[in-house]
């Protein structure tokens, strides 16, 4: 019997951007005498079913966006006589419908870690449950990936993984449902240790794939602050210092390396915590900006974000500490208006942000704004056949651009003006101005290499009109990637060791916690 796992997309570029970090946790879950699992990423290139023999387990991790493909990979092993395994948010929102259309066997919801093991044991005596709930597993427990099994030269990102969970409750996002609001953090030798095994393989740009690397803000050690039980404050000071002890060993770390993450924007008043990542060398992050009127954040519940010129403000607090923002922007909300596409690019553009998206609402499984929908819109209006809230379900070509109305704009008008603010972000003249956040001549040429590359792979991202658009950009950014992958990555270092724990970890909590008091 043996073991593959695929993480299955509609377009394959040849080279990708980030490792897709599910794919190598698996793999180092499964015990060893199943052999060394089979890895597919899609991405890369696509999956060959003709490789699967009967007794075969075939492991497919889904989300919404790729769950149709993943129904047909799944399908297409099944018929090979294989067990299908299904696993990932969407699997675990919808068990049912992947038993439908992906043929499933065996359906794991919640984490895969811990109970992977029992599923292919399952298998492997030819008897699986249907179901298997991996729960919300504590940190200790997480199992660190066999980064041993990466392709050469096909990636440009690693990705580790610091903390699952994040205790806001924004109404587009369903990580805080599925993932909880409690932060589960890794230990900190475990993560550095990851990294390690990445800078090794010659990995330089590392993603520090969390839902939220910021999870502790000042606001809420002021709340616990304030309350008679100190056990919450000791409780958020504990994962404050945890974040701090995590960023002083990176700082050890070869100083060629780079980390990205994804944050919140209350960070941008913490200057001790921004302090930090910029000497861990942490330059730059994912920032949910969402609007840029309070009317719009208060829409999707991101009320602690601000809007306007205090927006501008808090952006560039990040650029000021050497903190490149990734923002990410969504058309559509009920509050936007025509205006609201030459405000935000305009503000975008001025806030001093090295990198945009724009996504128009969609309402994703498991969230708040998905329940919403689904009550108001019911099961009554359909495309081809299949209910309009279960989109996914809808070949791409045929799939409407918008989904939610919109009180005063229509679709097509929402459409055009997303692209419209794509084209206008990343022009050559525009993004010849943001490349002034990089010194050299060379790296500003890099810049303006890296943001043509981000526009290309993310041009059917809500904003594809059709199919032979999707595919010119599939093909530019094949080529595009192929030659912005040297900027990323470095000469290995085999024999690069762990460094050494920071030398007063203790000293390093109470200045974090010095820092609001």
């Amino acid at each position: 019997m043996r073991v593959h796992l695929v993480n299955p997309s509609d377009l394959s570029f040849g080279t990708a951007v980030i490792t897709p970090r599910w794919l190598y946790v698996l793999a180092a879950a499964t015990p060893a005498r199943f052999g060394t699992p089979i890895i597919v990423d899609e991405t890369l290139e696509p999956f060959d079913p003709n490789q699967v023999d009967p007794g075969d387990v075939v492991g497919v991790g889904i989300h919404t966006a790729n769950a149709l493909r993943g129904y047909a990979v799944a399908r297409s092993a099944r018929m090979r006589g294989a067990f299908v395994v299904f696993g990932g948010i969407h699997a675990t929102l919808f068990p049912d419908e992947v038993r439908e259309h992906g043929g499933a066997h065996v359906v794991v919801s919640g984490d895969g870690d811990l109970v992977w093991p029992q599923v292919l044991a399952d298998c492997e005596s030819g008897a699986p449950d249907a179901s298997y709930d991996g729960g919300r597993i504590e940190a200790a427990a997480f199992s660190s990936a066999r980064w041993d099994l990466l392709p050469d030269n096909r990636y440009m990102w690693g990705s580790v993984q610091t903390v699952r969970g994040c205790p806001k409750h924004c109404s587009f996002c369903s990580v805080w449902r599925t993932d909880g609001q409690r932060p589960r953090q890794r230990p900190v030798s475990e993560v550095v240790s990851e990294v390690v095994a990445l800078r090794r393989k010659g990995f330089r740009f590392i993603l520090l794939a969390d839902d939220n690397f910021y999870p502790v803000t000042q606001a809420d050690l002021a709340a616990a602050e304030r309350r008679a039980d100190k056990l919450r404050l000791r409780e958020l000071e504990a994962l404050r210092g945890e974040r701090f002890e995590l960023m002083a060993r990176l700082e050890q770390l070869p100083d060629d390396m780079v980390f990205f993450t994804q944050i919140t924007m209350e960070a941008a008043e913490d200057r001790a915590f921004l302090a930090a990542m910029r000497r861990a060398r942490i330059r730059g992050a994912l920032v949910g900006v969402e609007s840029v009127t309070a009317e719009g954040l208060k829409a999707v519940h991101k009320n602690f974000n601000d809007a306007g010129e205090a927006l501008v403000a808090r952006l560039q607090a990040f650029r000021a500490e050497g903190v490149h923002v990734l923002g990410s922007f969504i058309f559509g909300l009920p509050t936007d208006t025509i205006d609201t596409f030459d405000a935000t690019a305009d503000l975008a553009q001025r806030s001093g942000v090295s990198f945009a998206q724009f996504v128009m609402l969609t309402p994703f499984p498991g969230t708040v704004d998905f329940t919403r929908w689904e009550q108001q819109v019911g099961k009554t209006d359909t495309t081809t056949g299949t209910p309009l809230t279960r989109y996914w379900l809808i070949p791409p070509s045929q799939r409407p651009n918008v989904y939610t109305p919109h009180p005063t704009m229509s679709a097509d008008t929402i459409r055009r003006g997303t692209q419209q603010v794509w084209d206008r972000f990343y022009s050559l003249t525009a993004i010849w101005q943001r490349s002034t956040c990089v010194r050299s001549l060379r790296a500003r040429l890099a810049f303006l290499l890296i943001s043509k590359l981000y526009r290309q792979m993310y041009a059917n991202t809500g904003i594809a009109t059709d199919s032979a658009r999707v595919a010119k950009s599939a093909r530019r950014a094949r080529w595009l990637a192929k030659a912005a992958r040297r900027l990323f990555v470095a000469a290995p270092m085999p024999d690069l060791a762990d460094p050494s724990p920071a030398p007063d970890a203790s000293e390093g909590r109470r200045f974090a916690v010095r820092v609001v008091s």
